[in-house]
């Protein structure tokens, strides 16, 4: 079964393994396959479920409330997202102002089939609404009863504090960062994971395979496999692009392998277990086109990974892996997507 970690500084726990349905349901993925999917993580012992409004515009929402009507709500953990666009893209269709979030928070709710979410997270920094009025909106659908919890995604170490200190003054709790990390981007380590340990919030990472980098099957001078997310048109390949291209960065993965058998991991196991051993982590994001890839990810819940073999994976990836913590601000929109 999967550990629970407790988010932030709460007394909320979510398990270690969270499953996510980016890219997948309501539009890579078949109803009916996702239906197995969730199911299978429900069955691994997964109670905790990462979605967002703009996820194949409101679609990825709709399908999970509808796999998870019949489960027993207090027994789960649903997050879901506010910024991107949804809708036709109108001027108020996005950001964090206290219009977008009010209006967004009741369109989730509906969608997922439930009368509040556990987490209610700022899926980036919205530099054209005060953050005043950004963090008072949060506080107001806590009073609600909408939302349990707020968190945010892809913040800066300064965002995460300013953010953390106006919710304090709110009498809210801001518990939970969701950044990108894995093995090979690690942009976080040096600045948001110390803010975040001062400020009571906790990591929800996604990506820990780096889009699949890491389970090893992309291999330098050769095409990727046919099905792989590298071929994938419809959003796939655009994301996985970065890591693809660097044949180097391909051959210092293929030298994880010997120490994913040391550890008798698959390379995604390995890949998982990796940013679970970051304390300032509660859970790493996973997600699956197939049940089977739920079962394996779930192998990596609970395993530790000696203090020598983390060296040995850092030798391995060497100079590949991208630390500069610039990328939070660099790859973040600033101003409102329209």
């Amino acid at each position: 079964m999967i550990n629970y970690r407790y988010l932030g500084n709460s007394g909320l726990k979510i398990t270690e393994l969270t499953y996510g349905n980016w890219l997948t349901h309501g539009s890579q993925v078949e109803n009916e396959q996702a239906t197995a999917c969730v199911k299978a993580a429900l069955d691994v012992g997964i109670t905790s479920f990462d979605t967002a409004d703009v996820y194949a515009n409101t679609k990825a929402e709709t399908v999970l409330g509808e796999i998870l009507k019949g489960e027993r709500r207090e027994s789960l953990e649903i997050f879901t997202k506010v910024f991107w666009p949804t809708g036709p893209g109108g001027a108020n269709d996005s950001g964090l102002s206290r219009k977008h979030i009010m209006e967004s928070i009741n369109g989730s709710l509906k969608r997922l089939q439930t009368d509040y979410v556990d987490l209610y997270q700022a899926h980036r920094y919205d530099h054209e609404t005060p953050l005043e009025e950004t963090m008072q909106a949060f506080a107001d659908v806590v009073r609600q009863g909408k939302a349990h919890y707020i968190g945010v995604s892809e913040w800066t170490a300064d965002q995460i504090r300013a953010g953390a200190a106006l919710a304090k003054q709110l009498g809210f709790q801001l518990i939970s960062s969701q950044p990108q990390y894995s093995m090979l981007w690690r942009v976080i380590e040096d600045e948001v994971v110390p803010a975040s340990h001062e400020s009571g919030v906790s990591q929800i990472v996604w990506s820990p395979v780096a889009q699949g980098v890491l389970t090893g099957k992309y291999k330098p001078g050769q095409a990727p496999p046919a099905g792989s997310r590298a071929t994938d048109e419809k959003g796939g390949k655009k994301m996985i692009g970065r890591f693809f291209d660097n044949e180097v960065l391909l051959e210092r993965v293929q030298k994880l392998k010997p120490i994913a058998d040391e550890l008798e991991l698959s390379m995604a196991q390995l890949a998982v277990a990796w940013v679970l051993q970051n304390n300032n982590v509660a859970a790493a994001i996973v997600g699956a086109s197939r049940p089977e890839q739920v079962h394996e990810n779930a192998k990596a819940s609970g395993v530790t990974i000696p203090a020598e073999l983390m060296s040995r994976i850092d030798d391995a990836l060497g100079d590949v892996v991208v630390r500069d913590p610039r990328q939070t601000v660099e790859s973040n929109p600033t101003g409102r997507p329209s």
